[in-house]
């Protein structure tokens, strides 16, 4: 009797351990599942090291109290030492956003070039039947950025004709010279020029003579020259002035104040090339080039060799047009004249016009043109030939540009009364040479 009466019980015993360990096991399960989802939500704990921090302080005795201000030092020296860190950092963050700004704003310049030269060029074509190929004679034009110098560009809104005018820079001392080259250039008509004034006093003198003038903003840097310098340092001035008309999107035809204007220069100008200048040479051969054989008799059969030689271009008197090329050029020039002051503008101009490409070296792209001798001459031209030949002595040039003789105010006046006054014998006096 007592068995069937333990029965019941023992069953419901199992089945109640049964439940419990159900019960246990899935306790289990979900403090695992909570464990995990806790782990992942809070990786350093339900408590932040602040809280364990302030927990610690209000909980410690009278010894770990005192050890607070250490603890806050340290922490503020931390934390210091990682505003120094974040700031060194956050100061190349912002010069590589710099550079990259900069390197964006280049390639959209190149792209702009790129376009530009596309629209020029046209469309791909193929190469006509023999001798009808031409090659693109001119360069495109830069946009204008007025943001240079706004106020040499409203100054130029009213100077120039068509985008393009004369400039002549001068100092206090080739006042005299100055006042016989802006005479004849409004004797001949010409509207277009402008004096860029090295002094106040030439500033004075042009618009005394109801001249156009600009006087520059003042820059230590070149005003100490252009107040003290001689003609050659005041000549190398011009390359770093002349940029910034260019970039306004004029052409410029660059003139010293040693040349007597006869005619109207633009009526003259082909317009085609980066750089249209005059020569240096004095006949067909030295102004547009000739192929002059060197003899060298101990290289025995092989003892000639040919050259391609020309005279040089000359730096104070040549038109240059808005273009990437010439704004190369008078980079490459003015940067060289700076770093070789006792360099000759002259022969730096022709160097890097003409020095071709080659090891080590990036030559210059750019068209170039030579001028009619004879329209834009050279004084060693009209005192060594022109002058004694009576054909010749007939012709009316352009200009004359007394480059070859010291004695230039002289000259200048005699040309002066031999081509505008018709006195015949005006230049007779001079000897073809100077007499030193």
């Amino acid at each position: 009797m007592s068995s069937r009466r333990d029965g019941p019980l023992m069953r419901n015993t199992a089945q109640s351990l049964d439940k419990s360990r159900v019960a246990i096991t899935a306790a289990i399960g979900v403090g695992v599942l909570l464990g995990c989802v806790f782990a992942f939500l809070f990786p350093h704990g339900l408590f932040s090291p602040a809280r364990v921090y302030t927990s610690r302080v209000s909980n410690s005795n009278n010894a770990q109290v005192g050890s607070a201000p250490c603890e806050s030092s340290e922490r503020m020296n931390m934390l210091k030492s990682e505003f120094v860190a974040a700031s060194v950092k956050n100061a190349e963050l912002k010069k590589t956003v710099r550079e990259l700004t900069e390197k964006l704003r280049l390639a959209e310049q190149r792209k702009d070039q790129a376009q530009k030269q596309f629209l020029v060029l046209g469309k791909q074509q193929k190469a006509g039947p023999f001798g009808t190929v031409k090659g693109l004679r001119t360069t495109y034009t830069m946009v204008p950025d007025e943001s240079v110098n706004p106020r040499l560009a409203k100054i130029l809104e009213k100077v120039a004709v068509e985008r393009e005018l004369v400039v002549a820079l001068a100092n206090s001392n080739v006042k005299d010279m100055l006042e016989v080259w802006f005479t004849n250039i409004k004797r001949v008509g010409i509207t277009n020029y402008l004096v860029v004034a090295l002094d106040d006093e030439i500033a004075r003198f042009c618009k005394s003579n109801d001249v156009p003038v600009y006087k520059r903003d003042p820059d230590e840097g070149i005003d100490s020259v252009a107040r003290n310098g001689g003609n050659h340092a005041v000549s190398a001035l011009k390359f770093r002035i002349l940029r910034e008309f260019l970039q306004l999107g004029y052409s410029v035809l660059l003139s010293d104040v040693d040349i007597v204007y006869l005619q109207n220069p633009f009526h003259y100008l082909y317009r085609d090339s980066d750089v249209e200048s005059m020569t240096d040479g004095h006949d067909n051969m030295t102004a547009y080039g000739y192929n002059d054989v060197f003899d060298e008799p101990a290289m025995g059969w092989a003892r000639f060799a040919h050259t391609m030689r020309i005279w040089v271009y000359n730096s104070g008197f040549f038109y240059i047009r808005p273009t990437i090329p010439s704004i190369e050029l008078l980079d490459r020039v003015a940067g060289r004249l700076s770093r070789e002051p006792r360099s000759w503008d002259q022969a730096v101009f022709n160097e890097e016009l003409f020095y071709p490409s080659h090891p080590g070296y990036d030559g210059l792209h750019a068209a170039r043109r030579t001028m009619d001798f004879y329209l834009f001459m050279n004084s060693k031209v009209l005192f060594k030939s022109v002058r004694n030949d009576d054909n010749l002595s007939k012709f009316k040039p352009v200009i004359v540009h007394v480059n070859y003789h010291p004695d230039k105010l002289q000259r200048m006046k005699a040309v002066v009364e031999f081509y505008v006054d018709g006195k015949e014998d005006a230049l007779k006096p001079f000897p073809d040479g100077s007499d030193w």
